[in-house]
């Protein structure tokens, strides 16, 4: 038999739910507020950096260094990469740049389709519009999509 609660509404059954849960809840919106400023101070300085051909479709890939030092920071460059990934995936439900976020830990991944997902995102027009107008802000060419 399933037990059903009649007399709460679902918002009091929320309600009661946050109210047991206020430590995850709280953690949540630390990392949730976290990842927004990071990512608020992080993307205008990736949109900057990326050549304005990076998403052309005749770019060709970049060789690997096989240094040791190369590799731990290939290394490192990935874990912030999945933290950004997971976090844009969890502000596409919470409060943040979801989408951009996403972006951001793509770009810092390393994995076969890479430039393809990259560019699907990339060109949605709101997308290139909101990173073409920071590139102009700092005198730099729009990204060529092709």
């Amino acid at each position: 038999m399933i037990a059903r609660i009649e007399d709460d509404g679902w918002w009091q059954q929320i309600w009661h739910w946050a109210a047991a849960n206020g430590d995850l809840l709280g953690w949540l919106f630390v990392g949730s507020l976290t990842s927004l400023v990071l990512c608020a101070l992080l993307l205008p300085a990736m949109v900057l950096r990326v050549p304005a051909d990076y998403f052309a479709s005749s770019r060709d890939e970049q060789p690997v260094p096989r240094t040791a030092c190369a590799w731990l920071f290939r290394i490192a460059k990935n874990a912030l990469g999945l933290v950004f990934l997971l976090a844009g995936i969890a502000m596409l439900l919470l409060p943040g740049q979801g989408v951009l976020t996403i972006l951001i830990g793509l770009m810092l991944l390393n994995f076969p389709g890479k430039r393809g997902l990259e560019r699907r995102i990339v060109g949605r027009p709101i997308i290139l519009k909101l990173l073409n107008r920071m590139r102009v802000k700092r005198d730099l060419p729009p990204l060529n999509f092709d």
